[in-house]
């Protein structure tokens, strides 16, 4: 069998190899100076960021959502007559919530009106008896000169028997009688004195007695006005407009005055944040300045300082620290800071408790820009 032909290759033609790659370092030494420049540029704009913006703001993640919420107790002791309320429900300001048994209060009250009543009729009766008194006063009065009148008359007529028993014209008999008239005169004169001092003193008594009455009745009034009240703590109602919950409640439970029944928070835009900043970086922290809010549940907010609190948060804590101790450690504190939410926002997500990461831009002009374009070309001055 034949061997297969193989082609035998001209000497004179050369097949062309392709040429070999250039070497790699050739070509990064050319994109060196580019990098480089990259390299400067980015830095000096990160530099000229940092200086002119992110120096001044001041960040903490030791933020919350807060809100002035309302726990509501009974004033009265009693019994859950009814639950008005749904849990979690939005709820207007008076609107009742809770109605506790009201039979007991309305018969306290009712009993308190008599009461008060009853005092109202004692100062009537106490002011006819002191206008009987000054009756009996003018009728003394009249009586002393009646008496006075009648005892006049009967020393007259002794008079006049005495001298004329002396002349032999009367009688001895009828000057003794004249005589006894006068004498009881006299006394009748002194009984009708008499009568009036004893008239009179009746008003003295008789005031001391309208004061008493007239005390009586204000406490009547009081007790009718607590119990008045006591009927109205029956119903407990919202002291503002916001959302019920954390209903401890039940129908037919007794309950006691300070006893937590329901809570009342307040809507979204009236609640606030509270940013616990390190003491070193409130030292360029104002009131109004801006504030950029990330909400752990999603979303930005923002707002401005509204206050820095007047203590540390340890201070304000159960058990403050006493430093004047041997065994003083020194820990950076916190001041609570409160920001108010900017008007015209998305809130509807917001509930007290809710975990926020608070911003602060602490720059002496807050409307500069912060973006690391803006903020070169602003520190640049070009435009």
């Amino acid at each position: 069998m034949n061997a297969s032909a193989r082609p035998i290759p001209d000497p004179e033609i050369r097949v062309s190899e392709p040429a070999p790659p250039p070497p790699r370092r050739s070509r990064l030494r050319r994109l060196l100076p580019v990098i480089g420049l990259v390299a400067a540029v980015g830095a000096g704009l990160g530099g000229t960021w940092w200086w002119n913006v992110a120096r001044f703001l001041e960040s903490t993640d030791n933020a919350y959502v807060g809100g002035d919420i309302s726990v509501l107790s009974p004033r009265i002791e009693g019994d859950v007559a009814r639950i008005l309320v749904a849990d979690n429900a939005t709820v207007t300001a008076g609107q009742p919530l809770i109605e506790l048994e009201d039979r007991d209060a309305r018969a306290r009250r009712d009993q308190a009106a008599a009461n008060l009543a009853e005092a109202e009729a004692s100062i009537g009766t106490i002011a006819a008896q002191r206008g009987q008194a000054e009756a009996a006063i003018a009728q003394a009065q009249a009586g002393i000169a009646e008496a006075d009148a009648e005892r006049v008359r009967a020393a007259a007529d002794a008079a006049r028997t005495g001298s004329l028993v002396a002349g032999g014209f009367a009688s001895r008999q009828t000057n003794d009688l004249n005589i006894a008239n006068q004498r009881k005169a006299e006394a009748a004169v002194q009984s009708a004195q008499a009568n009036l001092r004893s008239a009179q003193q009746q008003l003295p008594v008789l005031d001391a007695q309208a004061r008493a009455a007239v005390a009586r009745r204000d406490a009547a009034a009081a007790a009718l006005a607590l119990a008045e009240s006591n009927v109205a703590y029956t119903v407990i109602r919202a002291p503002f407009d916001g959302i019920a919950g954390n209903r401890a409640a039940q129908p037919g439970q007794h309950v006691r005055p300070g006893q937590n029944l329901i809570a009342v928070a307040p809507p979204a835009e009236r609640q606030f944040i509270t940013a616990n900043f390190k003491e070193t970086q409130i030292r360029r922290m104002r009131v109004g300045q801006p504030v950029d809010l990330n909400l752990d549940a999603g979303g930005v907010l923002h707002g401005t300082v509204d206050s820095l609190a007047p203590a540390t948060g340890s201070l304000f804590s159960l058990l403050p620290p006493e430093n004047a101790t041997g065994n003083f450690t020194k820990i950076v504190q916190r001041v609570p800071v409160r920001i108010a939410l900017a008007p015209g926002q998305d809130v509807s997500r917001l509930r007290p408790g809710l975990s926020v990461e608070a911003e602060v831009d602490t720059r002496d002009d807050p409307n500069a820009p912060r973006g690391v374009i803006a903020a070169t070309a602003s520190a640049l001055n070009l435009r």
